[in-house]
């Protein structure tokens, strides 16, 4: 396996093989990405113009005391308000769980502080019936990990009292939760830690997939080995009509270790689906899947495919029930976007909608379509004035508005909500 080690922000961002979750770096330090952006793409800026499509800027974060640094998708109630986490900002500056009106007016609904309550939530959420909210943060909690413990799965009620479910504690148990939990009819969370797991053959552990029951009760659900079922999951799970769940490894699963698709029945027995290579398929998936009716799985990959990109410009690829993987779009930088780190949302006419961190007209990152021939639309490219570096997945109402955020940019420099519109 790599040597992995937690990234020096006085370094330029390196190339892949520096295993540190972009996320968790956009959070933690501007200066990194700015440093990097020079590094990652090979292209010449040029003009881009949709006028079909309709930007708008909904609330832009201004780190305190509304939050910073959106890293996840949003969700959306039935009265059409919103519910996301930003990283950092917020009353003590470790992250927060907000709302967000019809009208734009922004709610904290809690700060963290730092301590037992959990500290810099990158994932996103899910509701239950009763209008409560589940997230995780990837340090806080206590139970060690140096000073910055080891993070949290936490209930948020209706009132905004914080419930802190289960304070991971770094050793088989997991530790540090970077995607979004799923929720079962039953109540129970699903999940995955990047780090801890019972495994020594990766730094710090090579992760887990875990349930935690509604009595706060967690079961390892399995803790991956790096060769060949990958290691390090950085997303979130989906789960089936069934209860089986699936996901991706951001890297690991064999020779190649570019990163794995991986099945979990409800025995608990893991299915490696694929592997991936890196060139021409992809490589590194960060981001979680999506399932259709027929039981075909589509994601995104940080990497590979080629491209004018140094290891590549990432990829968006189907992989169907017999394991045959194939790539849907090959990212080049520029114009289409490159470096896709955020999940993909498909309409009912199968189109798919997401976003790349870098590419575009500016190097900003976009939002694009991609029908089912195949061929890429860009609907936006950021500029850094109203948001900059996408790495949170998309959401779409009934009317075929797309919803999203930005970690960066935006009026207050510190992230933002926005709106596409036909």
């Amino acid at each position: 396996m790599r040597v992995h080690e937690e990234r020096n922000l006085t370094k330029p961002w390196p190339q892949r093989g520096w295993s540190w979750p972009i996320r968790v770096g956009v959070a933690i330090g501007a200066l990194a990405l700015l440093l990097v952006l020079g590094r990652v793409l090979v292209m010449t800026p040029s003009a881009e113009a949709h006028t079909d499509v309709t930007f708008t800027l909904i609330y832009s974060f201004k780190g305190s005391p509304d939050g910073s640094s959106p890293e996840a998708g949003l969700i959306r109630d039935g009265a059409g308000n919103f519910y996301g986490t930003t990283s950092s900002g917020g009353p003590s500056g470790y992250g927060t769980v907000f709302k967000l009106d019809a009208t734009g007016a922004e709610t904290v609904l809690y700060g963290f502080t730092g301590g037992a309550d959990g500290s810099n939530p990158f994932g996103g959420l899910v509701r239950d019936a009763a209008g409560n909210l589940y997230g995780n943060t990837y340090r806080g909690g206590g139970n060690g990990c140096a000073s910055y413990g080891c993070g949290t799965v936490f209930k948020l009620d209706t009132t905004g009292t914080e419930t802190v479910l289960y304070r991971f504690t770094g050793g088989a148990d997991g530790r540090n939760p970077l995607g979004s939990l799923v929720r079962d009819s039953a109540g129970n969370l699903f999940g995955t830690t990047y780090y801890g797991g019972s495994s020594n053959n990766c730094y710090q552990g090579c992760g887990t997939v875990f349930k935690l029951a509604t009595t706060g009760v967690e079961t390892v659900l399995h803790s991956f080995t790096g060769d060949p079922d990958g290691n390090w999951p950085w997303a979130g799970l989906i789960r089936d009509a069934t209860g089986n769940l699936y996901g991706t490894t951001h890297q690991g699963g064999g020779a190649s270790a570019w990163g794995t698709v991986f099945k979990l029945d409800t025995t608990g027995a893991e299915t490696v689906l694929y592997s991936f290579k890196g060139d021409p398929d992809g490589g590194e998936p960060d981001a979680g899947l999506i399932l259709d009716a027929a039981g075909n799985l589509y994601g995104t990959t940080h990497y590979g495919g080629g491209g004018g990109c140094q290891d590549g410009c990432g990829t968006v690829f189907k992989l169907d029930t017999t394991g045959t993987e194939t790539v849907l779009h090959s990212f080049q930088g520029n114009p289409d976007g490159g470096s896709p780190v955020a999940g993909l949302i498909r309409d009912a006419a199968g189109n798919l909608y997401g976003t790349t961190l870098y590419g575009g007209a500016v190097g900003k990152g976009t939002v694009f379509k991609l029908d089912t021939t195949g061929t890429e639309t860009v609907l936006h490219s950021f500029t850094g004035a109203a948001g900059e570096w996408p790495t949170a997945g998309l959401i779409r109402d009934t009317a075929g508005n797309i919803y999203g955020t930005t970690p960066y940019g935006g009026r207050g420099f510190a992230g933002e909500v926005f709106k596409l519109s036909r």
